[in-house]
C-alpha cells in the first residue's frame, strides 16, 4: 500500500505471530517459542526508536486543532506537513495539557492508519509516539478505545509503519510485562476491532472516493495485518504460562484469566463465522494466504477444539494438497500450518486422494525448485516424510519419483551455492531416512531388505551416481538447464563436489547402518566401470578416469580422514586391483593418475598389495588382507615393477609414470627407495645419468613433493620434507662432470644442471646437491663467463675484465685451446638463467658470488651496447649473431635482478659488484668514442637504477660515485682533483689534445646526466668531514667544460648548483673554492684570450659564450650567477675585488694577465661593490676605496692618446676596457633611467675628460683610420659618458655624440642595403635549371656580413635607445643640456636609419621566400647570429613616429626591389627563424597607421572607401563586387585557404602561430574601420563568403573548455580555472577594447597559455566585429557537448561585455529625427524602436539572447496602429534580417531598418525577391528593372535568383532579363 503495483504484497519485515507473541510475554515466563524448522520467534518490539529532539517554535492552543483538522484532508503532502507541525507541538506540551486532544486524535487515528500512502501512515505513528511520551499515565482512560487500531498497526505490510508502529507501543509501555498487561487488559476491544476489521469489503471501507485499485490494496493491507495481528494475539493470550520460569507465580491472575477466557470464545467465535477462513486461503492475495497460514497455525495451536470433523475434512484438500502455492513468501507459514494440521489431525489423509491431491502437487513443488523457497522447504521435506501417512503409498515408486523431481529442482538453484546445497542436504537426510525407515513401509524382513536394495539401486546408483559420473559434458554435471540461462564452470565444478559429498555421506551412513548393503553399490560402481575401461572411445574411458579420480579426492577430504576402512576394502581396493592390469598395459594419462591419486589417499603401504595381489611371481606374495605389507616386501615390489616401469624410456606419459613414483615413496622405506631410484638410472659404464631428459623432470618432481612434504602440520619433520634427505652422490658426481665437460649444442645437459641446482624461481631454489659442489659447479660457470668477456669486441669491456673480474678470482683458463667459447658461453648462461636464485646460496661467498654478478653485469653491458656503438666491430655477421645470442640470456638474467633479490644478497657481495659495475660504465664512457647524448643517457639511467638496487648505505654510494671521478689519462681536461690546479695542455699534440676534450666532454655529459638523476650532493657532499672543498674541482671542471652533447653549463649544471647552494647553509666554502680555482686557471690561461678581446667587445651579461678561454668563461659565468641569484653580495663582491686587485700588480709591474680578465669581473662586481663601499663608514678598512682605485685607472686612460690615434691595440685596451667595465648600463630603456652605480663628482669629471679627449683628436669624426676594437670602445664609451656625464654635456660634446652614432648606424645600414640588393639580384638572376644546393650555398655567402659594422652599430644603437629613454620622459629634466631642435632631427634621422635596417633585412628574407622557404630560413639564419643588435633595431621600430615609418615605407616602394614594404613586414612576422622582438614590431607596425591601410588589401585592387553606406543611394548597385576585392596573399592563406591539418599540428606550432597573428591582424583592421562605410562592409563581406570557419575551431582547440565543465559540475557558473579565466578575460578585454595588441605583446615566448589568450583575444574580436559569421558556424556544430560548452563559455564571460556595448551604442546613437524613437531596458536585454508616421505607429521590440550573438536576436511587435496586418510582417520580418546579417552594432541595423521604412512611405517600391527596400546584406536600393513588368530588384537578389533556379527569367513575368 502506497507502494509501486507490482511490489511484494507483504514485507519480510513484518513479524509472524509466533516472534511477536514470544515478543510480548513477560521475561519471567516467557520461553523461547520453537516454531516449524527450528524457527525462533524474535522479540520485534524490543528494538526502541530515539525521539526526535524538540524544538519549541508553535503556538499549541492556537495551531492544534487546526492541524488535527488538515489530517481528514485528501492529499498526502498536506498531511504529511500537518503532522510535522502537529509533532512539534506536542513536543512542547506535556501531561495534562495533551489530555484533551486524545478523544479527537484518536478519531483521527483510527482513520488514519488505513491510509493509503505509507508516508502518511508512518507519520501518524511518529505523532502517536510523542503523544504518548508527553501524556505518560493519562493515557490509561483511552487506552481501550485505541487500543485495537493500535494493536493492529503492529503488523502493517510495510517495514517502517510497522517498526513506527512498535516503536509508538513502546514508548508507552517500555517493560515486556507492562505491554502485556495492556493487551490482557484490553482483549475484547482487540478481537471486537479486528473481528469488524474481517468483516469489511473494498467497497464499505472508506467513506472518501478512491480509485479501485488503492481500494483493493487498502482492503489487502487491512485483512492481511489483521489475520496476523489476531494469529498473534491468540499466541500471546492462550500459550500455557511457563511454571518454572518463576517461583513466585502460583496461578494465573484474574485479569489474564479473564482474557484467556475472551480469547478463546472469540476465536470459536471468528472460526465459526469465516467458516475456517478457507475464503482468505483462496485470496488472489500472497499476504492474505500468508496470514491465513499463520492463522491457522496459531489456531491449531491453542484452540485445537474448534476443530470439528466437518472442520478436518474441509481443511484437509485446501492444507495438504496446498503444494500449489507457487509464491515465496507464503512458503513458510504454509509449511508451519500443513505439519501442525498433519500431527494434529492424522486422519485427515483419508479424506482425500493422496496421488491427486498432494503427490501430483508436490511433484511440481520440487521440481520447480519450491517455487523460490528453497532454504525454508528443503530443510521441510524430512519433516513431511515423518507426517505422512505409511500406507497410502508404494515407497519404492514414491522415493523414486522423490529423488527424481528433488533433484529436477536444481536447474532453478543453479545461481545460488546455498540454494543448491540446501538441496543435496535435503537428498541425503531424506534417503538415509528412507533406509532407516524402510520397516515403516515393510512387514517381514525380506521385503525390507528388498525396499533398502531398491532404493540403492534405483535412486543412489542411477540417480545420484550416474548424475555425479555423468560424461555428457566433461566434468558439468547433466543438468536440465531453462534456455535462457547459462551455467558458469565455477558453479557447476562446485555443485559436482557437494554432489560427491553428498553420495559419501550417504555411503558412510549405509556403512554404519548396515555393511552388507554397501556392497550392492560397490558392485554395481565397479561392473560399471571396469566395463567402460575395456571400451574403445578413448573419451569416454578418460572421462571415466577423471570422474573416479574426482570422487577419490573427496575421499582424502571427507571419509579416509575420519579413518573409515570401507572406502579401500569395499570399494577401491577391488576396482584398482581389478582395473591394474588394464591400466598398465593402455598406460593412458588418467588411469597412471588414478593409481597415483590412489597412493596418495591411502599410502603406499596398502595400495601396493592391492595392485600387485593378481602379480604372479616367485619373490613377492600378497600381503593378508586388511594388513599392510612388510618393508622389505614392499622396497623389492616397488623396486621390481615399479621403477622399471616408471623410469624406462622418456615420452610423454614419463611424467605421469614419475608421479605414481614419487607416490609410491614411503616414509618409513624413503631412503632405500630414493637410492634405488638413482641407481636404476645410473648408467656406470658412462658414469652418468643414461636419460638426462628424465632425470631432469624427475628432479622437478621431487622438489614439489619436498614442497609439499613441508607444508603439513609436522613442518621439517617428515621423511623427504628437506632438500638435503634427495641429496645423492650420483646426482652430484654427474652434475660436477657435466660442468667441467666441453658441452655440446643440445641444450639438455643445461637444463638437468638446472633442474640439479634449483632457483629457476624465487620459490624452487630448493638444491639435490651440497654446498661444496654447488661452489664447484659455479666455479665453473663463471671460468666460461670470463671467456666470453675476454674475447669481446669492446675494448671498454676487454678493460674492465683485466683490471677487475681476473684479480678478484683465482681462476686460470686457456683461450687457445679448442673450445668454442661461444657454446661454453651459452651453456653457462643457459645454467645461470634457469638457476638464478640458487645463486643466492653462495651469498657467504663473497669474492665467488660477487665475481658472477660482475660478469653477468658486464655481459649485460656489452648487450646494451651493441644496439649503442658501430656495427663495423664484429668482423663477422655470424659471430655477431652468436654474441648477442649469449648477451640477450645475460640480459634476462638481468631482468630478475628486482630489487627483492637485492636486498637478499649479502652486503659485501653487493659493493664489491657495485664497485665493478661503477668502473665499468666508467670504462665505457671514457672508451667508447660513438656514444651519442642519447645513448648516454640511457647508460645513465641504466646505471641510476641498477645502483638503487644494491641498496648501499650514504658512504658507500658516495665511495661509488668518487670511483667514477678518478683521474685518468682522458679525464679531467681543465682541473686536477688532486691539487685543483689547473692541467697544463701546453705541448701536447693537437690531435691529441682534441681527442682528449672530445672524451672529457662526454665524460662530463655523463657525470651531469648523473648529477640530474642522482641529485648533486652525492658528487659535491664530503660526509666524512662535512666539507665541500674536496669536490670542488668537479664544479670548475664541468663548467670550464662548458659544452658537452646534449648540454651545457649554464643551462643544466649552473641552475643545479644554485638551487643546492640556496638549500645547503654551509655551501659557502664551496663556492669559494670553485671561484679561487677558476681564477686562478684563468690567470694563468689569460694569454689565450688575447685574440677574442684584441678585435671585439664582449657584452659580458648576454654573451658569456663568447668568451673563448674555459677558464674566463667558466668564471664569469659563476659571478654573473652567483649574484644574479643573491647568493653572493656585497661581501663576497668586496673580497672578490680585494683577491683582483691584489694580483693585478706583482712588485711593480702589471700582470698583463690579471689585466685582460679584471673587465670582466668588474663588470659583474662593481654594482654590489659600490653599495659595499658606500654602506662601509667606519673607515677602520685598511683597503683603499673603490674610487681611489677607478681614478688610478682613469688617469692611467687620460695618459693614452686619443682612441683615434691607436695604430695597434697593445695594453692600452686592456686598461680602456677595464675603466669601461667599471660603469654599467643597461640597455633596456625602463632601467635606463636610473644609474646602476653612484659616481663621485671627482670620478665623474675624469671620466668626463676621458670622453672630451676622444673629440679633442683630430680626425675624431673620421672613420678611415680606426681599428675595428677602437670602434667598439668608442661607441662604448660614448654610452657610458652620456649615462653618467649627460648632464654636464655642451653642444660639442653633443655634436660629437650624434656625427658618431649616426655615421655607425649610417655604416650598418649600407651593409644591410647592399645585402638585400645583391639578394634581389641574386635571386633575379637563379633559372629553373641551377642546381638549388649551389643556390642555396651562393645566398649563403651574401647574407654572411663578415663587416664589424654591425657590432659598431649594435653600440651606437644602444647608446640611442638609452638616450632616447633619458629624453623621452623630460627632455629638459633629464638632459638640461639637449635642446629640442638638436634633439629632433637627430633623432628622426637616425630612427630613419633604424627603419632602413628594419626594412632591408624583411626585404631580404622576402625575395629569398620566393625562391624556397630554405632560401629564407638562410637569410633569417643571418639574424641569429646577431640577436642582440635586431632586438635593438625591434625596440627602436617599436618607439618611430608614423611620420618616420610612413617615409620608410615610401622609401622601399621608391628602391623599386622584387619584393615591397608590406611584403618586408609579413616576411619578418611570419620568418621561419624568428625573433620575437622582430615580430613584434612588424606586428605593430602592420596594425598601426599608416602602414595598416595598406597591409589587407592586395595591390592593385579599389581602396577601401571610408565613405558612409547613407550616401550611396545614387549608387545603381550599391556596394561594389566583393569579387573585385582581393586579401594579400600573406592574409589570403591565414583566411581563405585553411588545412585541416592545422588541426592535428602542436598547439605552439609555427603555424598556428602564423595564423593566429595573421587574423589579429586582420579583426584589428576590420575594426578600426569606421561603422557603415563601403570599406568595411566590402571588406567584412568578403570575409563572410570566403573565410574558412576552421579558424574557429582550431581557436576552441587552445579554449580549455573541458576544465570548465568538468568543475561546472561542483560548482555554480562563474567559477573557472585559472588556466581558463586568462582565457576569458583576454577575451572580454579584446571585446571592450577592441584591440589585440596588449595580448600579442605577451604572446613570446610561445607557450600553450599564452597562444590560449590569443585565441580567446580572437574570439572576442570575431564575436565583436563577425558577429553574423560566428553565429552561422555555430548553427552547424553538431556536437552538443562542444555546443554546450562553447555557449555556455560565450554567454558568461562574452555576452555580457557585447550587449552592454550594444546597448551603450544604441543609446548614443542619434537618429535625427523625431518619427523614430528608441529606448533600451538593461535589465532585460531589449531595445523598443517606436516608428511613426503620419497616422501610424508601431512598437518593434529587439530581444537580445543571453548567449549573443550564438544566439539570432528576437524581434516582436507589441503595438501597432494604422499598419495593415500583411505590412506589420514585413516590417517585422526585415527588421529581424536587418538585425540578424548585421556585422556590425546593432544600432546601424536599426538605423539602416529606419532608412527602409522611410522608403517605403517615400513611394519606394520594395524587391519583390527580398519583401525589403535596402537589401539586407549591401544595403541597396532596387534598381535593377525588369523590361516587361517593370518591377525593380536587387542586383544581389537577382544574382541569386538566377543562380538557384539556373534559368535568366523574371521572377515575377518569367520574361527573359
Amino acid at each position: 500500500m502506497g507502494k509501486p503495483k507490482g511490489d511484494a504484497a507483504r514485507s519480510k519485515a513484518r513479524p509472524s505471530s509466533s516472534s511477536l507473541a514470544a515478543s510480548l510475554l513477560p521475561s519471567g515466563s516467557a520461553t523461547a517459542a520453537v516454531g516449524f524448522g527450528g524457527y525462533v520467534g524474535s522479540s520485534r518490539f524490543e528494538a526502541s526508536m530515539s525521539n526526535e529532539d524538540s524544538a519549541s517554535f508553535l503556538d499549541l492552543d492556537s495551531e492544534v486543532s487546526q492541524h488535527l483538522q488538515r489530517l481528514s484532508r485528501k492529499d498526502p503532502t498536506t498531511k504529511i506537513k500537518a503532522f510535522a507541525s502537529l509533532s512539534e507541538l506536542v513536543k512542547q506540551k506535556k501531561g495534562k495539557e495533551l489530555v484533551p486532544i486524545i478523544p479527537q486524535w484518536t478519531f483521527e487515528y483510527k482513520k488514519l492508519i488505513l491510509d493509503y500512502n505509507r508516508d502518511v501512515r508512518r507519520a501518524t505513528h511518529d505523532v502517536m509516539n510523542n503523544i504518548v511520551t508527553g501524556v505518560g499515565r493519562d493515557l490509561a482512560p483511552h487506552l481501550k478505545s485505541i487500543m485495537g487500531p493500535w494493536w493492529y498497526s503492529q503488523f502493517d505490510l510495510a517495514s517502517e509503519v510497522s517498526q513506527a508502529a512498535k516503536s509508538s507501543l513502546q514508548a508507552a509501555f517500555p517493560a515486556q510485562e507492562k505491554r502485556l498487561d495492556a493487551l490482557n487488559l484490553c482483549s475484547a476491544e482487540i478481537f471486537a476491532y479486528l473481528e469488524e476489521n474481517l468483516k469489511l469489503t473494498p467497497q464499505n471501507l472508506s467513506d472518501k472516493a478512491l480509485a479501485s485499485d488503492e481500494l483493493e490494496e487498502m482492503h489487502q493491507q487491512m485483512i492481511s495485518s489483521s489475520l496476523v495481528a489476531l494469529a498473534t494475539l491468540l499466541d500471546i493470550l492462550l500459550r500455557e504460562p511457563d511454571k518454572t520460569g518463576s517461583a513466585n507465580i502460583n496461578a494465573e491472575s484474574k485479569l489474564a484469566s479473564k482474557a484467556r477466557s475472551v480469547a478463546t470464545s472469540s476465536a470459536e467465535k471468528l472460526f465459526s463465522f469465516h467458516k475456517c477462513f478457507l475464503n482468505f486461503l483462496k485470496s488472489e492475495s500472497p499476504s492474505i494466504r500468508s496470514a491465513t497460514y499463520t492463522l491457522l497455525s496459531s489456531f491449531i495451536k491453542n484452540v485445537p477444539q474448534v476443530f470439528g470433523e466437518g472442520d478436518v475434512r474441509c481443511l484437509a484438500p485446501a492444507l495438504l494438497g496446498v503444494f500449489r502455492e507457487n509464491n515465496p513468501a507464503c512458503h513458510s507459514s504454509m509449511w508451519e500450518a500443513v505439519l501442525l494440521f498433519s500431527r494434529k489431525f492424522p486422519q485427515s489423509w483419508a479424506h482425500l486422494n493422496i496421488h491427486k491431491s498432494v503427490l501430483n502437487h508436490l511433484w511440481q513443488f520440487l521440481k520447480n525448485g519450491c517455487f523460490g523457497s528453497p532454504r525454508v522447504s528443503y530443510p521441510a521435506l524430512i519433516l513431511f516424510l515423518e507426517v505422512m501417512p505409511i500406507r497410502s503409498v508404494e515407497a519404492d515408486k514414491f522415493f523414486v519419483n522423490f529423488f527424481k523431481n528433488l533433484l529436477a529442482g536444481r536447474s532453478m538453484c543453479e545461481s545460488s551455492r546455498s540454494d543448491q546445497l540446501s538441496l543435496l542436504r535435503a537428498a541425503t537426510e531424506c534417503f538415509l531416512w528412507g533406509l532407516r525407515n524402510a520397516s515403516r513401509y515393510c512387514d517381514d524382513p525380506n521385503s525390507i531388505h528388498d525396499l533398502q536394495v531398491d532404493l540403492i539401486d534405483k535412486v543412489l546408483v542411477k540417480i545420484l551416481w550416474a548424475d555425479f559420473f555423468d560424461l555428457s559434458k566433461g566434468s558439468i554435471p547433466p543438468i536440465p538447464r531453462k534456455s535462457a540461462e547459462a551455467l558458469s564452470m565455477g558453479n557447476s565444478v562446485s555443485y559436482l563436489q557437494e554432489l560427491g559429498r553428498c553420495i559419501l555421506e550417504i555411503l558412510s551412513g549405509i556403512n554404519l547402518l548396515e555393511q552388507n548393503l554397501l556392497s550392492f553399490f560397490c558392485n554395481a560402481v565397479q561392473e560399471s566401470f571396469l566395463n567402460t575401461l575395456q571400451q574403445e572411445n578413448v573419451e569416454i574411458v578418460t572421462g571415466s578416469m577423471r570422474k573416479m579420480i574426482d570422487f577419490l579426492l573427496l575421499f582424502e577430504r571427507y571419509s579416509v580422514l575420519e579413518g573409515e576402512s570401507w572406502p579401500l576394502d569395499q570399494f577401491m581396493g577391488p576396482l584398482l586391483s581389478k582395473a591394474f592390469p588394464c591400466i598398465k598395459s593402455s598406460e593412458s594419462f588418467d588411469g597412471l593418475k588414478l593409481l597415483s591419486v590412489s597412493a596418495s589417499v591411502f599410502g603406499p603401504r596398502k595400495i601396493v598389495p592391492v595392485l600387485i595381489r593378481d602379480v604372479e611371481t616367485s619373490t613377492l606374495f600378497p600381503s593378508e588382507k586388511g594388513r599392510d605389507m612388510s618393508p622389505e616386501k614392499f622396497v623389492k615390489a616397488v623396486q621390481e615393477i615399479f621403477i622399471p616401469w616408471c623410469m624406462d624410456g622418456c615420452d610423454s606419459l614419463t611424467p605421469a609414470r614419475q608421479d605414481l613414483l614419487l607416490s609410491l615413496l614411503d616414509d618409513e622405506c624413503f631412503t632405500q627407495q630414493w637410492s634405488d631410484v638413482i641407481s636404476y638410472v645410473y648408467n656406470e659404464q658412462d658414469q652418468g645419468f643414461s636419460n638426462l631428459a628424465a632425470m631432469k623432470m624427475l628432479l622437478e618432481k621431487a622438489r614439489k613433493e619436498i614442497t609439499k612434504r613441508s607444508s603439513g602440520q609436522e613442518l621439517n619433520q617428515r621423511i623427504g620434507s628437506q632438500a638435503d634427505h634427495w641429496h645423492h652422490r650420483l646426482i652430484e658426481s654427474t652434475a660436477i662432470s657435466l660442468v667441467r665437460s666441453s658441452p655440446t649444442t643440445s641444450t639438455s645437459t643445461s637444463q638437468f644442471l638446472c633442474s640439479v641446482l634449483g632457483g629457476s624461481t624465487e620459490d624452487s631454489s630448493i638444491s639435490f646437491v651440497s654446498r661444496s659442489s654447488l661452489v664447484l659447479i659455479y666455479r665453473e660457470i663463471l671460468e666460461k663467463l670470463l671467456s666470453f668477456i675476454k674475447q669481446s669486441p669492446l675494448c671498454s669491456v676487454n678493460d674492465t675484465f683485466s683490471s677487475l673480474i681476473v684479480e678478484a678470482v683465482d681462476i686460470e683458463f686457456d683461450l687457445s685451446s679448442s673450445v668454442d667459447v661461444i657454446v661454453v658461453a651459452k651453456f653457462a648462461a643457459e645454467v645461470i638463467d634457469g638457476s638464478f636464485f640458487s645463486l643466492k646460496a653462495l651469498n657467504q661467498d663473497v669474492t665467488l658470488f660477487s665475481a658472477i654478478l660482475s660478469s653477468i653485469f658486464i655481459i649485460d653491458l656489452e648487450s646494451r651496447m651493441t644496439s649503442l656503438v658501430d656495427n663495423t666491430l664484429y668482423e663477422f655477421k655470424e659471430e655477431r649473431k652468436d654474441r648477442n645470442l649469449v648477451c640477450d640470456l645475460v640480459h634476462a638474467v638481468c631482468s630478475k635482478m628486482n630489487n627483492q633479490f637485492w636486498k637478499s644478497i649479502n652486503y659485501d657481495a653487493r659493493k664489491s659488484s657495485a664497485s665493478i659495475l661503477v668502473q665499468s660504465m666508467r670504462s665505457v664512457v671514457l672508451l667508447e668514442d660513438d656514444l651519442q647524448p642519447s645513448q648516454l643517457t640511457l647508460l645513465c639511467v641504466w646505471m641510476t637504477e641498477v645502483l638503487e638496487y644494491h641498496s648501499l648505505d650514504q658512504s658507500d654510494e658516495e665511495n661509488l660515485c668518487g670511483l667514477l671521478l678518478l683521474e685518468s689519462n682522458v679525464w679531467p681536461m681543465w682541473v686536477s682533483p688532486s691539487s685543483s690546479a689547473s692541467i697544463n695542455t701546453y705541448g701536447m699534440p693537437v690531435h691529441l689534445c682534441e681527442l682528449r676534450k672530445f672524451r672529457s666532454q662526454r665524460y662530463v655529459s655523463f657525470i651531469n646526466s648523473l648529477i640530474m638523476k642522482m641529485g648533486i650532493h652525492r658528487f659535491l657532499v664530503d660526509h666524512k668531514d662535512n666539507e665541500f672543498a674536496s669536490q670542488a674541482w668537479l664544479s670548475a671542471e664541468i663548467l670550464c667544460t662548458w659544452e658537452w652533447p646534449g648540454g651545457n653549463a649554464q643551462n643544466s649544471f649552473l641552475p643545479t648548483l644554485v638551487s643546492f647552494c640556496k638549500s645547503e647553509p654551509t655551501s659557502g666554502s664551496l663556492l669559494n673554492s670553485i671561484f679561487d680555482i677558476l681564477l686562478n686557471g684563468a690567470l694563468v690561461h689569460g694569454e689565450d684570450e688575447r685574440e677574442s678581446l684584441g678585435s671585439m667587445w664582449v657584452d659580458f651579461n648576454n654573451h658569456i659564450e663568447d668568451v673563448e678561454e674555459p677558464f674566463l668563461r667558466a668564471l664569469v659565468s659563476l659571478l654573473s650567477t652567483l649574484f644574479k641569484e643573491d647568493l653572493w653580495r656585497e661581501e663576497e663582491a668586496m673580497a672578490a675585488f680585494k683577491m683582483l686587485t691584489d694580483k693585478l700588480f706583482i712588485g711593480e709591474e702589471t700582470s698583463k694577465n690579471c689585466l685582460r680578465i679584471s673587465p670582466f669581473i668588474m663588470s659583474i662586481i662593481i654594482s654590489p661593490l659600490r653599495s659595499k663601499i658606500q654602506s662601509d663608514v667606519s673607515g677602520e678598512d685598511t683597503m683603499p676605496p673603490l674610487d681611489v682605485f677607478l681614478g688610478d685607472w682613469l688617469e692611467r686612460s687620460l695618459s693614452f692618446p686619443p682612441l683615434v690615434l691607436w695604430q695597434s691595440a697593445e695594453d692600452m685596451q686592456d686598461w680602456f676596457q677595464l675603466v669601461v667595465s667599471c660603469y654599467p648600463v643597461s640597455e633596456k630603456a625602463n632601467e635606463a633611467k636610473e644609474l646602476q652605480r653612484h659616481v663621485s663628482d671627482e670620478e665623474g669629471t675624469l671620466l668626463l675628460d676621458l670622453f672630451r679627449k676622444q673629440r679633442q683628436a683630430p680626425g675624431a669624426s673620421s672613420v678611415v683610420s680606426q681599428l675595428p676594437a677602437v670602434q667598439i670602445l668608442l661607441a662604448r664609451l660614448i654610452m657610458i659618458a652620456v649615462t653618467y656625464c649627460g648632464n654636464d654635456f655642451n653642444a660639442e660634446d653633443w655634436d660629437f655624440v650624434f656625427s658618431n652614432l649616426k655615421r655607425l648606424i649610417q655604416s650598418a645600414v649600407v651593409v644591410m642595403e647592399e645585402t638585400s640588393e645583391n639578394v634581389n639580384d641574386f635571386i633575379s638572376g637563379v633559372s629553373s635549371i641551377d642546381n638549388e644546393n649551389d643556390t642555396l650555398e651562393g645566398l649563403g655567402h651574401i647574407v654572411s656580413v663578415s663587416d664589424s659594422s654591425i657590432d659598431n652599430a649594435k653600440n651606437a644603437l644602444s647608446a640611442f635607445s638609452l638616450l632616447n629613454a633619458l629624453v623621452k620622459p623630460k627632455p629638459f629634466d633629464s638632459l638640461n643640456s639637449l635642446a629640442y631642435e638638436t634633439w629632433d632631427p637627430v633623432k628622426d634621422r637616425i630612427l630613419e636609419g633604424v627603419l632602413r635596417l628594419f626594412f632591408c633585412t624583411g626585404l631580404a628574407e622576402a625575395i629569398a621566400a620566393s625562391y624556397s622557404t630554405e632560401a629564407a630560413s638562410i637569410v633569417a639564419s643571418f639574424r641569429a647570429d646577431h640577436l642582440q643588435f635586431w632586438e635593438l633595431v625591434a625596440q627602436l621600430v617599436v618607439d618611430s613616429s608614423p611620420r618616420a615609418r610612413d617615409r620608410a615605407v615610401r622609401a622601399v616602394e621608391f628602391w623599386g626591389l622584387s619584393k615591397g614594404a608590406i611584403s618586408a613586414l609579413y616576411a619578418i612576422m611570419f620568418s621561419s627563424n624568428p625573433i620575437p622582438a622582430l615580430q613584434l614590431a612588424a606586428y605593430i607596425v602592420l596594425s598601426t597607421e599608416p602602414i595598416s591601410r595598406l597591409a589587407i588589401v592586395a595591390d592593385g585592387n579599389v581602396s577601401l572607401s571610408d565613405e558612409s553606406l547613407n550616401d550611396q543611394e545614387s549608387s545603381n548597385d550599391g556596394l561594389p563586387s566583393e569579387d573585385k576585392l582581393l586579401l594579400r596573399d600573406e592574409i589570403s592563406c591565414m583566411v581563405e585557404k585553411l588545412n585541416l591539418e592545422l588541426l592535428d599540428t602542436d598547439l605552439t606550432a609555427p603555424e598556428r602561430v602564423q595564423t593566429f597573428l595573421g587574423w589579429s591582424l586582420l579583426l584589428s583592421h576590420v575594426n578600426s574601420l569606421p561603422s557603415l562605410t563601403q570599406g568595411r562592409e566590402r571588406l567584412v563581406h568578403y570575409i563572410e563568403r570566403t573565410a574558412n570557419p576552421l579558424i574557429l575551431d582550431s581557436l576552441f582547440q587552445h579554449i580549455p573548455l573541458e576544465l570548465y565543465m568538468a568543475q561546472s559540475l561542483k560548482k555554480k557558473d562563474g567559477e573557472i580555472p585559472s588556466e581558463l579565466s586568462v582565457v576569458a578575460s583576454a577575451a572580454t578585454r579584446a571585446i571592450t577594447t577592441g584591440s589585440s595588441l596588449s595580448t600579442v605583446e605577451s604572446l613570446w615566448p610561445i607557450e600553450t597559455g599564452n597562444m590560449a589568450s590569443l585565441a580567446g583575444v580572437i574570439y572576442g574580436l570575431m564575436l565583436r566585429v563577425l558577429p553574423a559569421y560566428v553565429r552561422e558556424w555555430f548553427s552547424e556544430i553538431r556536437d552538443r557537448s562542444a555546443s554546450s560548452s562553447i555557449e555556455t563559455f560565450t554567454r558568461l564571460w562574452c555576452s555580457p561585455s557585447l550587449i552592454e556595448n550594444e546597448l551603450s551604442q544604441i543609446n548614443k546613437a542619434d537618429f535625427k529625427d523625431e518619427s523614430f524613437k528608441v529606448r533600451i531596458s538593461k535589465a532585460a536585454n531589449e531595445v523598443v524602436a517606436t516608428y511613426t508616421k503620419d497616422e501610424t505607429e508601431m512598437d518593434l521590440v529587439i530581444c537580445l539572447p543571453v548567449s549573443y550573438p550564438l544566439r539570432p536576436v528576437d524581434v516582436s511587435c507589441t503595438k501597432s496602429i494604422g499598419i495593415t496586418d500583411a505590412k506589420q510582417r514585413k516590417w517585422l520580418m526585415s527588421m529581424l534580417m536587418f538585425v540578424r546579417n548585421q556585422n556590425g552594432a546593432l544600432a546601424e541595423a536599426i538605423r539602416i531598418w529606419k532608412r527602409n521604412s522611410d522608403k517605403e512611405f517615400e513611394g519606394v517600391e520594395d524587391c519583390p525577391i527580398c519583401y525589403s527596400v535596402i537589401h539586407t546584406v549591401n544595403h541597396s536600393l532596387p534598381r535593377r528593372a525588369c523590361v516587361t513588368c517593370k518591377y525593380k530588384f536587387h542586383k544581389a537578389c537577382l544574382d541569386k535568383w538566377f543562380y538557384t533556379s539556373h534559368k535568366k527569367l523574371c521572377p515575377l513575368c518569367q520574361s527573359p532579363c
